[in-house]
């Protein structure tokens, strides 16, 4: 019996002459939660896409429990034992959770499904990973919560009879209850002897939940530890390859009093009698639990939900904005959480992602002027460093860091003076973080106001001036930065009202 799981040895992959993978090397112990990490771009899903069989590899090669195999395709890998478990979920939503779980392995007989047998086999599997708490018959999986649509996942990969189960950030939509529930499935495979490959930005994870890691960087292996051996420093230092001394970037914040935002009474479908003033050249953390209407608020100020009461002033003007059109013009931008779904096309340049909100400012009569058009994305593709051959570069290829640059450089190519940011750095790597936190630094000095919303308490407290914390639709309290603790965020958070 080989020491090892898994092992990939030397691994290359190449794309247009661009070298992915550089003779990467991953060990993996039976049974254990190891951690792949590194930053956006350092060859994490490449190499479990070698791994999986979508991607044949230039040069290496891969064993399991120490004898060589060939994924041919992801089928194939499946069949060998490996399940990956991505990050947008595989499920189809009309269908409920046994549907799903057999889809593509029904059992039959002559063309007939052998229904009792097929729930038999997929419950015992939807139990093992929910103790009971899915309900698998009669609702559709779109009506069940993002951790439970996580268990249908891994049940599925477990019914192929998977002995390597690679899940890629897993936790990224979920509250913190359904992370420890998360956590509690994980360590149940462990326990009986499923090894697990867990991908994370948040490195906090990896010290509640994995026994190794394994660092890449730029294509390349780094190395590889026991997470007991290790501290946060040192995984930073090895995955950007240099030392972080700060977190969060040195503030410079101006003493203005000028309100440039004004909301009062504010009430919406989810949230209720909502007030805050935003300072200009401030950062208005806008923070609470996941579905505590914080989105929802912005949203609605932005104009695309609609409001069912009360007031917003723009520079002490009164506007009623039913359309994110005349967000534009009144100097509203919008960055929202889904970058991917609703921040930008995918499949469209990122020179044309630059420029989507400003064509006014690049088009007369319905004409576009090209020459503008390249100036202007060729402009913030250099002052925010994307790291990209150019800008006709698809942004579907860029790394979720890259991607939310553009996302940031096309409302700053619209001028805007009032950002909205959901989630800015979701998803992200440390040092993607930084130059995010420092490129917001420098938008306030220049005058800009910035409502934030983060679930990262260390995010909001080092990077907000002031926090407006909600509780279910309801407005809490506002703490200063001078108040800042993290106790006391989460109190405000969890329904605990602020007095005075």
């Amino acid at each position: 019996m080989s020491e090892y799981a898994l092992e990939m040895q030397n691994i290359t992959k190449t794309f247009s002459k661009v070298i992915a993978l550089n003779q990467v090397n991953l060990k993996v112990r039976p049974g254990e939660i190891h951690a792949l990490i590194g930053e956006n771009g350092a060859g994490k899903s490449t190499l479990m896409k070698v791994l999986s069989g979508v991607y044949k590899p230039d040069d290496g090669k891969i064993l399991l429990n120490g004898k060589e195999v060939a994924m041919h395709n992801p089928k194939d890998a499946i069949k060998k034992g490996v399940a990956i478990i991505y990050q947008e979920l595989s499920l189809v939503p009309e269908l409920n959770a046994i549907q799903n779980l057999m889809l593509g392995q029904e059992k039959n007989t002559c063309g007939f499904i052998k229904g009792k047998e097929e729930n038999q086999f997929a419950k015992s599997y939807l139990d093992y990973v929910s103790h009971g708490a899915i309900d698998s018959y009669t609702v559709p999986v779109k009506h069940l919560s993002v951790a439970q649509q996580q268990m249908i996942d891994i049940a599925k990969a477990l019914s192929y009879n998977s002995k390597i189960i690679v899940m890629d950030e897993p936790t990224d939509s979920l509250t913190n209850r359904e992370i420890e529930i998360l956590f509690e499935c994980v360590r149940k495979l462990k326990e009986d002897g499923i090894t697990v490959i867990y991908i994370s930005h948040r490195l906090e994870e990896l010290f509640a939940l994995c026994d190794r890691v394994t660092v890449l960087r730029d294509g390349q292996y780094v190395a590889d530890e026991n997470i007991a051996d290790i501290d946060k420093d040192w995984l930073i230092s090895k995955m950007i390859g240099r030392d972080l001394k700060d977190t969060f970037p040195p503030r410079h914040r101006s003493d203005s009093r000028e309100v440039v935002l004004e909301v009062e009474g504010l009430t919406g479908e989810w949230f209720r009698d909502i007030s805050f003033k935003l300072k200009k050249g401030e950062i208005l953390g806008l923070t609470g639990l996941v579905g505590a209407g914080r989105t929802e608020v912005l949203r609605t100020i932005f104009g695309a939900d609609k409001a069912k009461s009360g007031t917003v002033k723009i520079c002490g003007e009164k506007v009623d904005i039913h359309h994110p059109s005349k967000a534009l013009k009144y100097g509203l931008g919008f960055a929202t959480e889904d970058r991917k779904a609703q921040g930008l096309f995918l499949n469209q340049s990122i020179e044309k992602n630059i420029t989507m909100a400003s064509l006014n400012k690049i088009s007369k009569a319905g004409f576009l002027n090209k020459p503008k058009e390249i100036n202007m994305s060729a402009s913030y593709f250099k002052s925010l460093n994307v790291a990209a051959p150019d800008t006709k570069k698809l942004c579907k290829y860029l790394s979720g860091g890259n991607q939310q640059k553009v996302v940031l450089a096309k409302w700053l190519a619209s001028e805007c003076k009032i950002l909205f940011l959901d989630e800015p750095t979701r998803g992200i790597d440390v040092g993607a973080k930084y130059e995010i936190y420092q490129l917001m630094d420098q938008l306030v000095q220049q005058g800009v106001s910035i409502v934030m919303i983060s679930s990262e308490m260390p995010e909001v407290m080092g990077v907000a001036d002031r926090v407006v914390v909600m509780h279910e639709g309801n407005m809490t309290g506002e703490v200063m930065q001078k108040e800042f603790t993290e106790e006391g965020i989460m109190k405000l958070a969890s329904g605990e009202r602020k007095i005075g």
